[in-house]
């Protein structure tokens, strides 16, 4: 029986080694270092690509973008001339603020209940519970289940088009104003 636990017992701590899941670190932990991230040159990209316009926050010292994707939602936007389901585009940067907390920027051509259903979909149903002034732009704020992250989102207009803009994660209300001041303030980025 000894030497039949032999062969599971090594390939547990191989695959423990390569998941990362052991570590020894005398004197206990230390605090990871933030992974860096061009949002300037992502979100550069992503307006030349997506063909909605897209902005770039100017944050304040202390703000460091550490993350960011493309993405699509299916069936996610309606054709205003022809009322066809279209699919959606998203360009998402994710920002670490002062603090410490995680927030995310998604910026889209999708129709706000799309966008918003596409933040949590694992969570429960998201709803509107209210509204938020940010320097004269409003922002539908969607909560759900206790922990559930809130979803603040409006649409920016530009000459050039409308995007779906939303924010989503741990950081409190002030740090949402400030992500969404930074956003909206911003003109849309050059398309070509």
């Amino acid at each position: 029986m000894f030497w039949s636990l032999v062969p599971l017992v090594v390939g547990c701590i191989v695959l423990a080694g390569l998941v990362g899941m052991c570590s020894f670190q005398p004197g206990g932990t230390t605090k990871g270092t933030i992974p860096s991230y061009d949002a300037s040159a992502a979100l550069r990209a992503d307006a030349k690509t997506l063909g909605f316009p897209i902005r770039l926050p100017r944050l304040p010292a202390g703000w460091q973008p550490n993350s960011g994707a493309r993405g699509g939602i299916e069936n996610g936007r309606t054709d205003s001339s022809t009322g066809q389901r279209l699919n959606a585009a998203t360009s998402i940067v994710g920002y670490i603020t002062p603090t410490g907390m995680y927030l995310s920027l998604t910026q889209s051509n999708a129709d706000e209940d799309k966008l918003v259903g596409s933040i949590h979909p694992s969570q429960q149903a998201l709803y509107p519970t209210g509204a938020v002034d940010v320097a004269g732009t409003s922002w539908v704020v969607y909560q759900g289940a206790a922990t559930t992250e809130p979803v603040w989102t409006t649409r920016l207009a530009s000459p050039v088009g409308p995007t779906q803009v939303a924010i989503t994660g741990a950081g409190n209300t002030d740090q949402f104003r400030t992500l969404a001041s930074a956003t909206q303030s911003q003109p849309p980025l050059p398309s070509r």
